[in-house]
């Protein structure tokens, strides 16, 4: 592939920290705007999106911050709960994250005095992903290095607990089905459990190490996809095996996401090279990627909710790149 196909972002936002990780809201807000979130080495910011592509008077992109959380430590991953309203009366923000200290903390804000959070302990070992239930947001699920995939209340009460046979690097929660859980293993196992019973109910195998991150496809509940070693990977969950895979990041690949707005549409990244990270877009019709960005220090990985457009994380930068359905 020619190396003038590497495009530099369409828009970029100014950050106060060095960003770990960026996450769009998957959920309504209430208002024409986005919400975003990203978060650094104290803080998390939440702010507001627009963008020339949904909104005729808007101006390449129009950001807004709402709120600065002070966070004390590093943050290695966000989730928006889908209780977050902009346009409730006060309105709600309800995130949590991961931290570098192996705890989740659930924050609640109605952007003026009230400010809440709380601690959930029970990890013994970095958390790298979490996500609410998206239909009530009332539990959520995270993984860790510990071997476990657990999920809360928010109270922090521990409702399950699942014993996985290596760290757990993913984990989603599909609208679609409520009732299950998608856990992906570093060893390269992707289970579905049913949380009803607590019992692993499916599972799928990439044949490859280290799995680095998988994702439920939002339009279209049989797809799954992954990375692992240096190849991105895609089941139909009716086949135990990859029914597509392809060698995409020649230093190994990092993040996985699906486009909201499209089951063919997917991003990933891989580690930072010598001078910088690639962010590949792909459309799983194609043999080669359709985008090819370059960031330096990229880190994240998050979709717009109802736009082709995926944001990645630098230092105090957010980056933007839009692609065509």
């Amino acid at each position: 592939m020619k190396q003038d196909s590497v495009r530099s972002a369409a828009y970029a936002v100014d950050c106060e920290d060095y960003v770990h990780v960026v996450e769009f809201s998957p959920f309504d807000s209430g208002e024409a705007c986005s919400l975003i979130a990203y978060g650094g080495n104290n803080y998390v910011v939440v702010g507001t999106c627009r963008f020339q592509e949904e909104a005729a008077e808007v101006e390449g992109i129009q950001y807004k911050m709402l709120r600065t959380f002070h966070h004390g430590i590093r943050v290695d991953a966000i989730a928006w709960s889908p209780e977050t309203r902009l346009n409730s009366l006060p309105p709600q923000i309800r995130f949590c994250t991961a931290a570098a200290d192996g705890k989740l903390r659930l924050f609640t804000s109605d952007l003026q005095e009230k400010n809440e959070y709380k601690i959930f302990d029970g990890h013994s070992d970095y958390i790298n992903d979490l996500v609410f239930a998206p239909k009530e947001g009332q539990v959520i699920a995270s993984v860790g290095d510990d071997h476990t995939c657990r999920v809360w209340d928010l109270e922090g009460n521990q409702k399950a607990y699942f014993v996985l046979r290596s760290p757990g690097v993913s984990v989603c929660w599909h609208p679609e089905e409520a009732f299950k859980l998608m856990v992906a293993e570093k060893n390269g196992t992707i289970r579905f459990y049913d949380l009803t019973t607590q019992q692993a109910i499916l599972s799928l195998e990439s044949g490859q190490m280290p799995l680095m991150s998988a994702d439920w496809c939002l339009k279209n509940t049989f797809r799954i996809g992954a990375v692992a070693g240096n190849d991105w990977l895609i089941w139909d969950i009716r086949s135990r095996y990859p029914q597509d895979k392809r060698p995409v990041h020649a230093d190994r690949a990092k993040l996985f996401r699906w486009s909201r707005v499209n089951e063919n549409l997917f991003a990933t990244t891989g580690y930072p090279g010598k001078m910088s990270s690639q962010l590949l877009v792909h459309h799983s019709g194609h043999p080669q990627p359709i985008l090819i960005g370059s960031a330096a220090v990229g880190s994240g990985l998050t979709w717009h909710r109802t736009l082709p457009l995926c944001a990645v994380g630098g230092d105090h930068k957010i980056f933007f790149w839009i692609t065509e359905m």
